[in-house]
């Protein structure tokens, strides 16, 4: 009897999602537990996993599939019938007539002339017609061996980020050697094949160029393949040319639908503004060896966010919400900075909460599990709610000034760019080469007004400039 296997709950919200990779293949025996999809929600990455066991008889969804929550994946046999389909290989029964090597008939086996090809059944041609048929037999263990391989895909020993990066740069990850722990695949182990490829390619594109004509179509092929393999997207053409067409995922639609919701309701204004962070760096750099020594790396991000989260405190209508359903503010009296982080599959703000009631310690720990989540796709919806305010942080790309969208239902998002030295006239009328560091404060107007916002950035700059202050605060 067949038992459906459907999507569970995957978080508060979450209505469907999209399947992005299936990992079993009909005629495996999965277990409980074992994770049999990888689904894309809204700004997450989860493995599924099978809420029974048995093997598997029916896939009902197919990769790029929206599936509702509730809805069938996929259909099993229990554990028990499947261990009665095992008899069925007992197709080589037939074989067992072999041991009666009628070798005193091999006279009699010359006549049927068609077995003769068959050097080993030969003399078993003359003896019952269905001789021919345990021969036909023998290829049948070949169908088995199609099942591992359709299961050795389900074990290969890779977690789901390094397979959605593997699928992204067209990287067959069964023929990847891992080099982790027990043979698990890293992203070093996916990037070396690419680099391999495209070195081949290089060298066949060289030789090419020297052997112009017919033979040089060959070697164009596998150029274009290691083209796709580093492109997004499938090869196709419009009436212009080559183009490469990808589908929308699902967190890039959940981010189309967030960004036209922000332009389309929120009034935005830009204050533009620069914070000599000068000390700052002088304390950063003299105490980052003893946050090495604990395995964290000191940037000047803790000291930005702690700066925001001091300053919310004081400006509560940068951390409030507007209501407009029931025409009413709401002020928050908790602080969660989200921090926004560039990832290969979109923009992701995942939240740190009550960062205002952290140390500088805390932060710094909190924003490494933050990125180690990221990097890794193990982070959850989760992660990503409850915020009252986001940081994007621009500098680490490059850039200086730019106008964040707002990210609603917040009222103010705050982008720093990347630090530089810049002549500076002291207050003794000095110049000097001072450490700026730029920052763009973009805020809606419906409840931000252009005074509170000042008011806001130089509270955060005044926390930067001075960074004693900023340890001290409560």
């Amino acid at each position: 009897m067949s038992t459906e296997v459907n999507l569970p709950e995957l978080g508060d919200g979450i209505e469907s999602g999209d399947v992005l990779e299936i990992f079993v293949a009909v005629g495996d025996v999965i277990s409980e537990g074992q994770d049999i999809v990888e689904m894309e929600t809204d700004k997450a990455t989860v493995p599924v996993p099978a809420s029974v066991g048995g093997k598997v008889t029916k896939i009902l969804v197919n990769e790029g599939d929206t599936v509702a929550i509730g809805g069938a994946i996929l259909e099993v046999e229990a554990a028990e019938t499947s261990a009665a389909a095992p008899p069925e290989p007992a197709t080589p029964e037939p074989v067992t007539p072999e041991p009666a090597m009628p070798e005193p008939v091999t006279p009699v086996a010359k006549p049927p002339v068609a077995p003769s090809p068959e050097a080993e059944p030969k003399t078993e041609a003359a003896t019952p017609a269905p001789a021919p048929q345990p021969v036909a037999a023998t290829p049948q263990p070949v169908a088995p061996q199609a099942v591992p391989a359709a299961s050795s895909t389900t074990m290969i020993p890779a977690g789901p980020a390094i397979r959605r990066f593997a699928r992204e740069v067209g990287v067959d990850l069964s023929q990847v050697p891992g080099s982790g722990a027990d043979g698990r695949i890293t992203r070093e182990d996916v990037l070396s094949v690419v680099r391999s490829a495209s070195q081949s390619a290089r060298a066949n594109s060289s030789t090419t160029s020297v052997t112009p004509g017919a033979q040089g179509s060959s070697p164009t092929a596998p150029k274009t393949a290691t083209a796709s393999a580093s492109l997004p997207g499938t090869a196709d053409v419009d009436d212009f040319g080559p183009i490469r067409v990808e589908r929308m995922s699902k967190i890039r639609k959940t981010i189309s639908k967030q960004m036209h919701a922000s332009w389309s309701t929120v009034p935005r204004v830009t204050n533009f503004d620069d914070a000599d962070i000068t000390d700052l760096e002088h304390l950063r750099q003299s105490s980052k060896e003893d946050y090495a020594a604990q395995g964290l790396k000191l940037t000047t991000m803790p000291f930005l966010i702690k700066a925001v989260a001091t300053a919310l405190r004081h400006n509560p209508a940068i951390n409030a919400v507007i209501d407009e359903e029931n025409e009413q503010l709401i002020y928050k009296d908790y602080v969660n900075i989200g921090v926004a982080v560039d990832t290969d599959r979109g923009l992701v703000v995942p939240v740190m909460n009550n960062a205002d009631a952290m140390g500088i310690p805390e932060v710094t720990r909190g924003l490494a599990e933050m990125a180690g989540k990221v990097r890794g796709g193990n982070f959850g919806v989760n992660d990503l709610k409850g915020g009252t305010f986001t940081i994007s942080n621009l500098g680490t790309i490059g850039g200086q000034y730019s106008t964040p969208i707002v990210n609603v239902p917040e009222v103010a998002i705050l982008l720093v760019g990347r630090s530089r030295k810049l002549p500076v006239v002291m207050p003794d009328d000095s110049i000097q080469a001072r450490l700026m560091m730029p920052l763009s404060l973009s805020y809606d107007h419906r409840l931000v007004d252009g005074a509170t916002a000042a008011r806001f950035l130089n509270d955060v700059i005044g926390y930067l400039e001075a960074p004693s202050r900023l340890l001290l605060a409560l």
